[in-house]
C-alpha cells in the first residue's frame, strides 16, 4: 500500500469520533479521512472517500452495526475494526461482527474518554487490518463447508499431553475452525487470543456451544485436562504450571509483552518449562512477533511445533516470525492443523 492508511470512523458518539481522530493524528502512516455518526452517512462517505479501513461501533441508531457490516461485506468489502463497549451485550455483538466479516475488535475504555486510551492500540489494529484481503473467501467456504470433526482412535490415558495455541488478527475464526474439528478426548488445550477484557468470556462461551470440547475463559487455578480448553482472559496473562502430572493455569496481571496482555510468549515460555516434550505448540494468524520466541523455546525443550501457512492466514505476521526463527517444525494450512495436532499427540 502506497501512502498512509486511510481510515473512516463510524460511531454515533461525537466524543468517540473526536477522541479517535485526535488520537490518530500523530500516526504518520495513518490518516483519518472522515467520520460518520451512523451507517447511512458512512455508506455515502465510503463510496466517496474509499477508505482502506473502517472503524465501526455496533450499537447505533437508524441501523445497527451488524446489519451494516453484513451489507458492507456483500456490496463493498473493506477491512472493518469493531470498536465496542465493555459490556456483556457489547461482547456478544462484537463476536457476531467477527463472524460476519470484521477483522479486529477494540474495547472502548470505561468512564471518560481520553486521547491516549485507545490511540496506540487501535493504530496497531488499523495497520494489521489494512493488510487483510477481505475479498478472500471464508475459511469454511474455501474448505467446502463446515469442518468435519476428527476422531482420536485411542483414548487419552494421561493428562501429561498438552496443546498450546496462540493467535491474533484473524485468530478468532481460525480458533473457532480448529476447535470444531477436535474430538472430545483431545489432550487439554491452553489458548491465548489477543482480545480485550470481557470479550473473551463471550468468545469462550460461544466456542463451547460449537465444539465437543469443554471450553471456558480461564480462571486462576483451572486444571488443564483431556477434553477441555481454557482461553486466557482479556487483560490478563495466562501461565502454565504443574504439580506432579497435573497441569493447571495461573492467571495474573503484569507488564504487557509485545504490547499485549495476554501475550502468547508468556504462555508458550511456561509451556516450554513445564510441559517440554509433552506439548504441541501452534501459532496462528496475527500481526507482529508475539509467540515466535516462545514457540522456539518450546521446540528447544522437545515440543512439536506448528505454524499456520501464509496462504491461509488473515495476516502472516506471527507465524512468519516463528518460521524465520526456526521455531516451527511444521508449516500447515489451517484445514490441516487439527489433523497434525492429533498426529503429534
Amino acid at each position: 500500500m502506497s501512502g498512509p492508511v486511510k481510515v473512516l470512523i463510524v460511531d454515533d458518539s461525537a466524543v468517540v469520533r473526536k477522541v479517535l481522530t485526535q488520537g490518530l493524528a500523530d500516526q504518520k502512516d495513518i490518516i483519518v479521512v472522515g467520520t460518520a455518526p451512523d451507517p447511512y452517512v458512512a455508506r455515502d462517505k465510503i463510496i466517496k472517500l474509499n477508505p482502506d479501513v473502517v472503524t465501526l461501533d455496533v450499537e447505533m441508531p437508524r441501523m445497527d452495526g451488524i446489519t451494516f457490516l453484513k451489507k458492507l461485506m456483500r456490496y463493498y468489502p473493506v477491512p472493518v475494526i469493531i470498536v465496542s463497549s465493555l459490556t456483556e451485550k457489547g461482547g456478544e455483538l462484537a463476536l457476531e461482527a467477527m463472524r460476519s466479516g470484521a477483522v479486529e475488535v477494540v474495547a472502548k475504555p470505561s468512564g471518560s474518554y481520553t486521547i491516549g486510551d485507545m490511540s496506540a492500540q487501535i493504530a496497531d489494529k488499523i495497520r494489521a487490518a489494512s493488510r487483510v484481503n477481505v475479498r478472500r473467501k471464508s475459511i469454511e467456504s474455501r474448505n467446502g463447508g463446515e469442518p468435519s470433526r476428527l476422531s482420536f482412535n485411542t483414548p487419552v490415558q494421561t493428562t501429561r499431553k498438552l496443546v498450546a495455541i496462540g493467535a491474533s488478527t484473524g485468530g478468532t475464526e481460525a480458533i473457532r475452525y480448529l476447535v470444531k474439528k477436535l474430538p472430545a478426548n483431545c489432550p487439554g488445550i491452553v489458548i491465548v487470543q489477543h482480545m480485550p477484557a470481557k470479550f473473551t468470556k463471550s468468545y469462550a462461551e460461544n466456542l463451547n456451544t460449537l465444539s465437543a470440547l469443554k471450553i471456558k475463559e480461564a480462571e486462576d487455578g483451572d486444571a488443564v485436562t483431556p477434553g477441555t480448553a481454557v482461553i486466557a482472559p482479556g487483560n490478563f496473562h495466562m501461565l502454565l504450571a504443574r504439580s506432579g502430572a497435573r497441569y493447571f493455569v495461573k492467571v495474573k496481571q503484569g507488564p504487557m509483552v509485545h504490547h499485549q496482555r495476554p501475550a502468547v510468549d508468556v504462555l508458550f515460555k511456561t509451556v516450554a518449562s513445564h510441559a517440554g516434550e509433552n506439548a504441541v505448540g501452534v501459532i496462528l494468524t496475527g500481526m507482529g512477533a508475539d509467540g515466535a520466541q516462545g514457540l522456539l523455546e518450546m521446540r528447544n525443550a522437545g515440543a512439536r511445533t506448528i505454524a499456520q501457512d501464509e496462504d491461509s492466514c488473515v495476516v502472516y505476521g506471527m507465524p512468519k516470525e516463528a518460521v524465520k526463527k526456526g521455531a516451527a517444525e511444521f508449516v500447515e494450512p489451517l484445514d490441516k492443523i487439527a489433523e497434525k495436532i492429533l498426529e503429534l499427540v
